[in-house]
Order: C-alpha cells, then structure tokens, then sequence
C-alpha cells in the first residue's frame, strides 16, 4: 500500500510541475502582453477601422462615420500609386546603399580592430554619435551642406562633374542620400554584432583549404553574418519606407520627390481626411510586411534580430 502511494505521487508530481511553471511564466507575459494590446493591437485595429469610413450623411464638412467602405483603398491607390511607387524605391535604394557602406564598415570595426578594443570601442561610438543629435537637426545641417550654396554642390561644379545650375537638394540622390545617412548605423550595428562572434579560426581553415581572401570571404564569412545583414536591412527599409522628413520640402525633398509618409502627413494634419490617410498607412504597413515574410519564411535563418 505504502510502495502504491509512493509511486502515484511520483508520478502526479511531474505533471503538476509544468502545469505550475506554465502558470508563472503565463502570469510574467501579462504585463507585455497587456502593453502590446493597448499600444498595439488597440491603434492598428482604430486605424484599420478609421480606413473604412465614410463621409457622414447627415454632419459638417469633414465628419465621417463608421462603415465598410473599401472604395478608400482604390482612391488611394488610383491616386497616391505613384507616391507608394517612389517610397519603395526610395527605401529600396536607400538598404542597398547602407550596405554597400555598411558592410565594408562593419567588418573593419569587427574584424579588423579585434585586436586593439580601445580602438573598436572609438570606432563603435563614432557610428552611433549621430543618435545623439536630433534627427530634424541632422538632416537640417545635411540640407545646407548640399545647398546650391554650399561647398559640396560647389567643389562638383568646380571639378566639372556637375554642370552650372545643376542642384542637389530636391532631387531623388539627396533624398536617398538622407536617408542611408539617417539610418546607417541601423545596418551596421547588426552586422558588427554578427561578424563579432565570427570565429577567425574558420578563416584560417579556408586558407588551409587552399581558399584565397576573396572566396573565403563569399564562401564563409558573407553566409555566417547573414544574420545581421536580414536585421539590417529590415532596419533600414522598414523605417525609411515610411519616412516624411527627409522627402520635405523643408528638408532635403522637392515637389517631385514626395513619399507616402508626406501624403499621409497632409491627408491628416491639414485636409483631415482621415479615412484616407488610414487607408494609405495600411496599404504601407501590407506592402512592408511583404519583405519581412520574405526574409522570415526564406532565408532560413533564426538569429533574424
């Protein structure tokens, strides 16, 4: 009787024991959980509401009223696709950029300056410096240095690579140009972080392989920080798809160089189409998720941030 008694504890006591580990760990995710759906869930489902709206029956201008009205998407669309079109290749064209820099940056810091850590340390504070200044300061000081005034658009022309009259500023290159700039560090950091736990050792492999520097760099050393370049690019392009600033007029955009988050700062603040301008962010957010499936479902890869 005893020896029964015994081993039916036994055999309760591992199952009660995930039952209260689920328990905890179920009441330390309340609070996140509770966080995301006030701050999160709540706002995306406002916004997806808002975006199916329509003008009020029986109201003042500019009121609107709850109902299913999908038309606001083909309004948008038929209207603001040439905006959407340019966002995406800004924001395209401004990852590719990042990376470009990014990469051969990263890899000194990581790599190269392994060997002195005070150096990689300085190295490392210099890429992240800029965070400590405004983000509306940084472009600002950007938009006079590119300025038909300033010293670079003058030394271009003095050097005859630009022609008199050209300019910078309002074009697509400085808007691109602001934004690699603005969102730099977002590519190399993750990437330093990737090529920092990168075993040398398996260099000094390849090389034993009889692999020279270029191969054992694509063959090795491109595959293992593959990581960190997914993490950066969605870094960059996700933030810069839906950037107003640097596309202003008051910044480093022109009258033709407007992106979506400029069309749905006017839909909001100064017209005060709102179903509109919710339609619009929606379509944005579906158009970047569409990348970030990509990566997820295809790189094969579970170090993504």
């Amino acid at each position: 009787m005893a020896f029964t008694a015994f081993a039916s504890d036994t055999a309760l006591a591992p199952q009660q024991e995930p039952t209260k580990r689920g328990r905890v760990a179920l009441l330390l995710l309340l609070p996140g959980l509770a966080y995301l759906a006030v701050f999160f869930l709540a706002p995306l489902i406002s916004l997806i509401l808002t975006s199916l709206q329509r003008p009020a029956e029986f109201g003042d201008f500019g009121q609107y009223e709850y109902a299913f009205n999908v038309d606001n998407y083909a309004d948008v669309f038929g209207a603001y696709g040439g905006h959407i079109v340019r966002s995406i290749a800004y924001s395209s064209a401004a990852t590719v950029a990042a990376l470009l820099l990014g990469y051969p940056l990263a890899y000194f810091i990581a790599v190269t300056l392994r060997r002195w850590p005070v150096w990689q340390g300085l190295a490392l504070t210099l890429v992240i410096a800029p965070f400590f200044i405004s983000f509306l300061l940084r472009t600002l000081a950007w938009k006079q240095i590119l300025s038909d005034e300033g010293p670079v658009l003058g030394f271009l022309q003095l050097v005859q690579v630009l022609p008199d009259g050209a300019r910078l500023t309002g074009t697509d290159f400085s808007v691109i140009f602001g934004l690699t700039y603005n969102f730099l560090p977002f590519m190399v950091l993750p990437i330093y972080a990737s090529l920092a736990s990168l075993d040398l050792r398996l260099l000094e492999a390849s090389r034993d392989l009889y692999a020279n520097a270029w191969s054992s760099f694509w063959r090795v050393t491109v595959p293992l920080s593959l990581p960190g370049i997914i993490s950066g690019s969605l870094l960059v392009l996700i933030p810069a798809a839906g950037d107003y600033v640097n596309a202003s007029l008051d910044f480093l955009g022109g009258t033709g160089t407007a992106m979506v988050g400029n069309v749905i700062e006017t839909l909001f603040i100064e017209t005060g189409n709102y179903p509109e301008a919710s339609a619009l962010s929606v379509i944005l957010m579906a158009l970047i998720l569409v990348p970030v499936a990509f990566y997820v479902l295809f790189t094969r890869t579970e170090d993504l941030i």
